[in-house]
C-alpha cells in the first residue's frame, strides 16, 4: 500500500480505493481482517481519523463490517459487488474516451488484438 499520495482527491479515499484494490485483487480476501487504524495509520504517516474516515465509508458501503473488539472484516460478496461496481463505472466513465482515441487513432480490433497478445507491428 506504499505509494505517495496524489493531490487529486483526499487521502481518506485514497485509502479507501487502496482497500478496495486490495480486495479486488484478492490481498484481502472475504472474512479477513483488514489492517488496523493505529497500523494503516503509522505505516501511512496519516492521522488516524483520516483512516477511520476512509474505514467507515467501506462499512457504509457494507463491504468491511466492524466486529466489537476484533477489529474490521471483509464481508461476504464483497468481491463480487466491487468487480461489478468498477466494471460500470469503467464502461460509463472511462470506456468513451477510450472508444475516442481509438477512432481518432484509426486503431482496428485487429490492432487492438495484437497489441493485446503482445504482437506489434
Amino acid at each position: 500500500m506504499a505509494q505517495p499520495w496524489r493531490d487529486d482527491q483526499p487521502i481518506w479515499r485514497q485509502i479507501r480505493e487502496r482497500v478496495i484494490s486490495a480486495i479486488l485483487e484478492g490481498e484481502l480476501k472475504e472474512g479477513e481482517a483488514i489492517p488496523s487504524v493505529r497500523q494503516v495509520a503509522i505505516e501511512m504517516q496519516v492521522n488516524p481519523l483520516t483512516v477511520s474516515r476512509a474505514y467507515q465509508d467501506l462499512a457504509d458501503e457494507k463491504l468491511v463490517e466492524r466486529r466489537r473488539g476484533l477489529g474490521m472484516f471483509v464481508v461476504s460478496g464483497a468481491r463480487q459487488r466491487l468487480g461489478a461496481s468498477e466494471r460500470e463505472i469503467f464502461l460509463r466513465d472511462e470506456w468513451p474516451a477510450v472508444v475516442d482515441r481509438i477512432q481518432r487513432l484509426g486503431l482496428s480490433l485487429e490492432d487492438l488484438l495484437q497489441s493485446a497478445n503482445g504482437d506489434r507491428k
